[in-house]
């Protein structure tokens, strides 16, 4: 499971860099990613734009006041 910490990646970059980990991966993985915050706008993105992206499996936990780890998983 391929796992992204992006809170030292700078907001602008994040997205893309999520978008291209998660379309390298293979159909069945599951994308790890550490945030600072809920990624739900990183959710509903995914969500309207990626195919593949298997919404209903979707996961977030909140470990502390700013560490958020979301599961992507791969259809």
């Amino acid at each position: 499971m391929p796992t992204l910490d992006v809170r030292e990646i700078p907001p602008p970059q994040r997205h893309p860099k999520i978008h291209e980990t998660f379309e390298e991966m293979d159909s069945g993985e599951v994308l790890e990613i550490v945030n600072d915050h809920e990624p739900k706008p990183l959710f509903y993105e995914m969500q309207a734009e990626v195919e593949s992206f298997d919404a209903d499996n979707y996961e977030v936990e909140r470990e502390a006041a700013e560490k958020f780890v979301a599961k992507f998983p791969k259809q």
